[in-house]
């Protein structure tokens, strides 16, 4: 017999989105209304609501295979006119994440190797259908921060070096005039640069001048003139999609590790992939971007506002939200706390009431000692989502990678040269920083310290806390936890 949250998942399995007739309008509607309300009562999660509401039943499904970071997968059956979006929202679910629109699905092209981002609104039949006998691609389900951030801070994305404005925006490069420009299919904004070019049929690399602009892809083949004479077409982006290299240097003998590449929809072999590489990330991400914009405009900023206006429009709460009330016991009568800054406020004493009480459990069970013993600090943070235990450094910097190289995506570590210390990975301006942190000993109790012992912390949880809220000595506060889950 099924459970509640089995038959859930189930329904939503069988689910699909469909497009309308009227097409990319569609999506800044109101979520289409209850046509059964005696079935479905009003205080449905508003998860669910979301997931079932919008969609309709299709007759054709298909099994497929879905991995995460750790190479484990699941195959789900789903609809063959199910989308990106669709699919992430079904695995939120299935493992009860907190779905805060960052959790994505790659294609990842094993024998090329390559992946991209595959955009919310994307057929996955489609993707799976331009694999052909390529059995070892496959699709991740994985966090990635950055795959619309260049909305909220497009200034970090297109340096004023790369970026020429058309006439008709007077050249002035503001937040939303440069937004405007790449959705604006009447305005010319032009992305310009060096790259590294992989010639066809060679193995060897050659710099050139590069200009993207709406119409495609053009190199110049006399300095870094833009005359139409000079510029030659490598590609246009109807029919491709922009990747990024997995190992530009080791597969593709690349000389840096920024390799992106267009490929064809309508062609399969490696010998067509465009290849092409950047001198930094920052130069490789404005690139990549600027090409997802070109390819699919006002599709992205769709897909990026549309999570945000069903939670305006929907504001549906649980059942278990509905029902529960802060409440105070400390008296003879208990009584219901409906000032919010007090309610807030008991919360935060709770919490910290209920670590104290953990750490003097923990240590009990141990040799005598004060409740901040090391065992307790280990075993609070061992639980931590942004705790990655056992991590090299190597991998603590490609998983913030895959992640998104965006201001504030961090996770916590064990040093690998110091087993007694922890490190703290930090991204900023798009580069990846380590921070140690060290055990501090005083007369018996022990602390954690990112700069040297003038700030203090009982346990790495308080430590992220505290620089969640300030910055201190780190460049920016910790915003966004590198999570890996199980599928």
């Amino acid at each position: 017999m099924k459970t509640s949250e089995e038959s859930i998942c189930s329904n939503v399995i069988s689910a699909s989105s469909r497009k309308s007739e009227e097409g990319e309008e569609t999506l800044l509607t109101d979520p289409f209304p209850n046509p059964f309300p005696e079935l479905i009562p009003s205080t449905v999660s508003s998860l669910v609501s979301d997931c079932l509401l919008p969609w309709t039943k299709s007759g054709a499904t298909q099994v497929i295979k879905v991995y995460n970071e750790d190479n484990t997968s699941r195959a789900v059956e789903v609809p063959t006119d199910i989308t990106a979006r669709d699919i992430c929202q079904l695995f939120v679910m299935k493992n009860h994440c907190i779905d805060d629109h960052s959790w994505t699905l790659f294609e990842q092209l094993s024998h090329p190797g390559i992946e991209r981002t595959i955009e919310d609104h994307e057929s996955v039949m489609e993707v799976l259908s331009g694999w052909g006998m390529d059995t070892e691609s496959r699709l991740y389900f994985r966090k990635n921060y950055a795959k619309y951030e260049f909305f909220n801070k497009p200034l970090d994305f297109f340096p004023d070096h790369m970026v020429s404005l058309s006439s008709e925006t007077n050249g002035i490069m503001n937040h939303s005039q440069l937004i405007q420009t790449f959705l604006n299919s009447s305005t010319c904004p032009e992305i310009h640069g060096h790259l590294h070019a992989k010639e066809q049929g060679r193995k060897s690399w050659k710099k050139f001048y590069f200009v993207l602009r709406r119409s495609g892809l053009y190199f110049s083949n006399k300095g870094t003139s833009k005359e139409p004479r000079h510029l030659q077409f490598i590609a246009e982006f109807s029919d491709g999609d922009v990747y990024t290299l997995l190992s530009a240097k080791k597969i593709h003998g690349a000389p840096t590790d920024y390799g992106f590449c267009v490929k064809s929809t309508k062609h399969g072999s490696p010998r067509d992939l465009k290849l092409l590489c950047a001198d930094d990330e920052q130069t490789r991400t404005c690139w990549v971007t600027a090409m997802r914009l070109f390819k699919y405009g006002l599709q992205l900023y769709q897909n990026f506002i549309q999570p945000h206006q069903k939670q305006k429009t929907s504001p549906m709460r649980s059942i278990s939200e509905n029902s529960l009330v802060a409440m105070d016991f400390s008296g003879h009568k208990s009584r219901v706390i409906e000032n919010p800054s007090e309610a807030l406020s008991v919360a935060v004493e709770e919490g910290l009431s209920w670590r104290r009480k953990s750490c003097h459990r923990l240590s009990s069970h141990g040799s005598p000692s004060t409740s901040q013993s090391p065992m307790s600090n280990i075993a609070l943070h061992m639980a931590q989502p942004w705790f990655h235990s056992k991590l090299s450094r190597d991998e603590a910097h490609r998983l913030i990678t895959q992640q998104g190289l965006i201001d504030g995506v961090f996770l916590l570590r064990d040093s690998q040269s110091n087993p007694k210390t922890f490190v703290l990975s930090l991204c900023h301006t798009q580069r990846i920083k380590h921070f140690q942190i060290l055990p501090v000993d005083d007369e018996g109790d022990l602390f954690y310290s990112l700069d040297d012992g003038h700030t203090r912390f009982t346990d790495l949880i308080q430590l992220v806390e505290f620089y969640q809220l300030n910055r201190g000595v780190l460049p920016c506060k910790l915003k966004h936890h590198c999570a890996r889950i199980t599928l």
